[in-house]
């Protein structure tokens, strides 16, 4: 059997990517199309993600009363439940200790607002990442055994922590550990540690984010109050589902696969997201001009980075309070605090990742598995959001580098089929790194600057040997190609069913083809927008961002009228109360290739 030939025979984009269609079972796209009436090119969507016939109207309406587990199934959450809930009874002080990204201010904020609930009043630190770094860290852990705190819960932090909850239990205190992060075969000393990935705990549900896990120790919690008779006399029991919109922000911010439990969590929270009932997150709309019904999107792509803002440039625990607050006065203002830190990230950002694709280059010149660059005073707030640029514009796993002195500390992104926390954990066991972890698709990692070229090295051979030794070729996969005259708000409506969309359930790309270029010019911060018309007739208006100076960019500009085939997702465009459909393009290639 011949080599699987790419999808309209292009085999080198503009972007230099080959273009390959989505694997999917057309037989089951029929089937799906009989059963549920649905135009075939979503039905092969629905396929291409695995959807059968049998079980496509489940997937289409997830519901968490079909699809949440049971908490008691996780290693050690009855032991966590029991500990939290005898110093919620008996009046102890209980500490939440959190990371500075979205996950973790989301656990940090769910886990605070479910306590404060439930009579306790919960003490919160998020540490510096510049003075204090990531995870729990000794004095922070004292430091709230000295307020009075006797439990500690860390989230989205704590399962590698061995030293620093050492010292919190010589101090007296009792550390429940809830992460998600890959474990070792040591776990740290705690009362209890609660994490999917465990190797012991052989949960299928690894796929959770920290926010996740945190919300079914809630429910756990909430099952165990309940039944020790400690609502009503003390106060009354929470509705829970109040805080969805929390999780499914810190869901999809910390892209985890969207399917499964993910999936339900994200696609309910986004409903109690739409009703506005958290002041935080509503003055975060409002600050970010969003007017419509928030989707998956404004959360990975307007709120998250905001909340964010204030972990990496500004101040840490900013998220908790955004998203902790009853005052809409107060939300506002850290809102707008969090959108002006938000701001200069992008500009710290942007000076960055000059420097690193111009070091990029190089790396990928010389076919490697791998980009790793490296700069001092690149400000570690923003490593990591490069680590994405740099990973989106070469297909390739990408890690950034901030030297410091003698000391280097690094953010990675990867691509599907190459494991990156595997191998910064191996680094790390290998006596290579000082410090690091992660999962798959991201990882962070601290080092002396002279053992940089090692790790090089050893990232190169280890993400090599991942790709069983062929060459890592680019490519760019498609759900199917769509006339331009089918491109219309009701195919928008009927695709948002799939949703929501984000990693493991990829928003759809589509292929217009043979399409021709009437209109194209340079808008914002180097984003091309341009006019497609079809052979046969139809328009759409189409979009290409942070592209001017790039290939693409050339491409959609200077046509001159010759045919393209034009590959992207489809969105609708409410913009000064328009309601069309619009391409947001992420490739093209000359039709005929």
């Amino acid at each position: 059997m011949g080599a699987i030939r790419p999808f309209l025979e292009v085999a080198q984009s503009s972007c230099g990517r080959r273009w390959m269609l989505r694997p999917g079972d057309e037989r089951q796209a029929a089937v799906i199309g009989q059963r549920l009436g649905l135009p075939e090119v979503v039905c092969r969507v629905l396929s291409a993600r695995g959807v059968t016939a049998d079980s496509a109207e489940a997937f289409l309406n997830p519901t968490l009363r079909d699809l949440l587990p049971d908490p008691s199934h996780l290693k050690d959450m009855d032991k966590a439940v029991a500990r939290l809930v005898a110093a919620i009874e008996g009046g102890e002080t209980i500490a939440i200790f959190g990371d500075y990204d979205v996950d973790g201010a989301t656990s940090s904020a769910l886990l605070a607002r479910f306590l404060t609930a439930a009579g306790s009043e919960p003490l919160v630190h998020i540490p510096d990442r510049m003075t204090e770094g990531y995870g729990p860290n000794a004095p922070a852990l004292i430091a709230l055994a000295e307020a009075g705190a006797t439990v500690v819960v860390t989230v989205d932090c704590g399962i590698t922590a061995f030293a620093p909850l050492e010292a919190a239990a010589e101090a007296g205190l009792d550390v429940i550990v809830v992460d998600h992060h890959a474990a070792e075969p040591r776990l740290p000393k705690a009362c209890a540690v609660v994490n999917p990935k465990r190797l012991d705990d052989d949960s299928p549900h690894d796929t959770l984010a920290a926010v996740g896990v945190a919300f079914l120790l809630i429910v756990g919690l909430n099952r165990a109050l309940r039944d020790s008779g400690w609502y009503g006399e003390h106060c009354p029991a929470p509705d829970l589902k109040q805080w969805l919109d929390i999780v499914a922000l810190g869901t999809v911010a910390d892209v985890v696969p969207l399917v499964g439990v993910n999936r339900a969590l994200v696609a309910q929270g986004i409903k109690v997201m739409g009703q506005r009932r958290n002041p935080g997150i509503s003055a975060l709309l409002d600050v970010a001009g969003v007017t419509t019904r928030p989707d998956a999107y404004h959360l990975g792509y307007i709120l998250g980075p905001r909340v964010n803002a204030g972990g990496r440039v500004g101040q840490a625990d900013l998220g908790v309070k955004l998203l902790t607050t009853e005052d809409a006065s107060e939300a506002a203002v850290y809102a707008q605090r969090l959108h002006a830190y938000n701001q200069d990230r992008q500009e710290i950002e942007a000076g960055v990742l000059i420097e690193a694709i111009e070091q990029a280059e190089t790396a990928a010149a010389e076919d490697s598995p791998m980009i790793l660059v490296a700069g001092a005073n690149w400000h570690p707030g923003v490593i990591g959001i490069v680590a994405s640029r740099l990973k989106e514009r070469y297909a390739l796993p990408a890690c950034v580098v901030a030297l410091d002195g003698g000391m280097a500390k690094g953010s990675g992104r990867s691509v599907p089929g190459f494991d990156l926390g595997q191998v910064v954990i191996a680094a790390r066991e290998a006596g290579i790194l000082s410090a690091g972890g992660g999962h798959a698709m991201a990882a962070g990692f601290s080092l002396d600057s002279a053992r940089l070229p090692e790790f090089r090295a050893f990232m190169a051979e280890r993400l090599r040997a991942q790709a069983d030794g062929g060459g890592v070729v680019p490519t760019l996969e498609i759900d199917g190609a769509v006339d331009i005259r089918a491109c219309t708000p009701e195919l928008l409506e009927i695709l948002a069913r799939v949703g929501p969309f984000g990693a493991g359930n990829d928003e759809p790309r589509f292929v217009v083809p043979s399409v021709r270029v009437t209109k194209a010019d340079v808008v914002g911060q180097g984003h091309v927008r341009c006019f497609l018309t079809g052979a046969g007739g139809g328009r759409l208006k189409a979009i290409a961002f942070k592209c001017v100076d790039s290939d693409l960019g050339m491409a959609l500009l200077n046509s001159a009228g010759s045919a393209l085939h034009v590959a992207g997702s489809l969105r609708l465009d409410t913009w000064q109360g328009r309601n069309e459909c619009q391409l947001i393009i992420e490739d093209a290639a000359a039709a005929g290739m």
